[in-house]
């Protein structure tokens, strides 16, 4: 394998006479993580659908883990995980359910060890024999964390993964990241400049499907990064 984790060139989808993604190409490397910032209607989730293979681009190419998105799909999702607004649950079971259903569609290994496992780090052991509709949100998008996990993904794409959570659910979402980040590559799409700053590595912004900037972190002054983001915010939807 080579040191990209996820590779697009002229990556491109289009819905009618609108261009979402828009001739998208970059390189990301291993264990790297990605912030995508840009305004609403931006193409930020776009994208992250095309690279998860939930929705196929319309021209363009792009690997992940040197696997063609477009030709092989389905081995792509055996490297994948998402964590996105819904949460992909299934609410009248419960989470441990929820859980080990993921764990033997994916062929994990000692499934209910690894569920008892995840169960611990997310803080949901003690409600592992309760329903999912019986969780709050922030709850349900801690079991959607864990869930996403379950198979040891090497790549992890975040749309938005912290909206709706409390201060202490935030704290261990934090933390998650921090014990799985070694070794893993994360894209996250982020509204929140500052946050979305400090945990990447890379960023990236998008406007009207296109690349604004892209660099690695160390390359980039915050404030000058900010006025590049600030300056895309009235651009609107292509």
């Amino acid at each position: 394998m080579g040191d990209a984790a996820i590779t697009t060139s002229k990556l491109s989808k289009v819905f009618g006479n609108r261009k979402a993604v828009d001739n998208v190409t970059f390189d990301l490397p291993k264990g790297a993580f990605l912030s995508i910032f840009g305004p609403n209607g931006a193409g930020k989730t776009t994208l992250l659908r095309v690279l998860s293979t939930l929705s196929r681009a319309t021209s363009g190419s792009a690997a992940l883990m040197d696997i063609d998105i477009k030709e092989e799909p389905d081995k792509v999702r055996d490297h994948i995980g998402l964590i996105s607004h819904n949460s992909m649950l299934y609410m009248d079971l419960t989470a441990e359910e929820n859980l080990l259903f993921a764990a033997r569609l994916y062929g994990v290994e000692n499934p209910e060890e690894r569920v008892l496992e995840l169960l611990e780090a997310v803080e949901l052991k003690h409600r592992r024999l309760d329903t999912v509709r019986t969780f709050s949100r922030g709850m349900t998008q801690r079991l959607s964390i864990a869930r996403a996990l379950i198979h040891d993904p090497d790549v992890v794409f975040l749309d938005e993964p912290y909206s709706g959570l409390d201060p202490h659910a935030v704290e261990i979402f934090d933390g998650l990241i921090d014990q799985v980040r070694e070794n893993r590559t994360f894209v996250m799409v982020s509204h929140d400049l500052q946050k979305g700053f400090s945990m990447c590595s890379h960023a990236l912004v998008l406007a009207k499907g296109r690349i604004v900037a892209f660099d690695e972190k160390e390359n980039l002054d915050f404030d000058e990064f900010s006025q590049i983001y600030r300056a895309t915010v009235g651009m609107g939807v292509a």
